[in-house]
């Protein structure tokens, strides 16, 4: 089964498990209607930043949608690819965690959601300088330094240099 059609299966099941329509998972998610038909229909690659909007409005670990558990695979913008997410340690039931590796390309800005309440990420730079907006403020991580924030705020990933930025990131999600 490729990425694609795991993340079809996986999001209409989760929409049906709730006895969601679309209209419904609309809703919950802030993604319309429109592409999440398309993407349960294996029709359309939803960017990382919607992916994380979906995620959330279901409330189940990101990983969920990306890996199949006997092979995890990187999942990336299809506009650009300007971020690369890849498990490194898909979601664990528990010890209730996901753990990414993720690049991000120069001048590209990820915003990210809110995560469901009393979620916890780490981040973690392994090359590169990482530009984090969290709790409205910027601060530039470099390489080999990191930083634990309250995932349930909005936050955001910027890459300003012109070198790939590579990071780790650790999501913690509460019992």
């Amino acid at each position: 089964m490729t990425i694609t059609q795991h993340l079809a299966t996986t999001l209409k099941t989760e929409r049906q498990a709730r006895g969601w329509s679309l209209s419904k998972l609309a809703d919950e998610t802030g993604v319309s209607k429109a592409m999440l038909g398309q993407i349960e229909r294996n029709e359309s690659s939803p960017t990382v930043s919607t992916l994380w909007k979906i995620a959330t409005g279901l409330n189940v670990p990101f990983s969920a949608f990306i890996s199949p558990e006997e092979q995890p695979q990187p999942v990336f913008d299809p506009q650009q690819q300007a971020m690369v997410v890849k498990p490194l340690f898909p979601w664990d039931d528990t010890l209730k965690f996901d753990h990414f590796s993720i690049t991000l390309a120069p001048g590209a800005l990820s915003e990210s959601t809110p995560h469901e309440a009393g979620v916890v990420e780490h981040v973690v730079v392994i090359s590169g300088e990482l530009e984090m907006c969290i709790e409205g403020h910027w601060r530039t991580i470099l390489a080999d330094s990191g930083v634990r924030f309250a995932g349930d705020k909005p936050h955001a990933y910027r890459n300003s240099s012109s070198q790939t930025v590579h990071f780790h990131s650790l999501i913690h999600y509460p019992r």
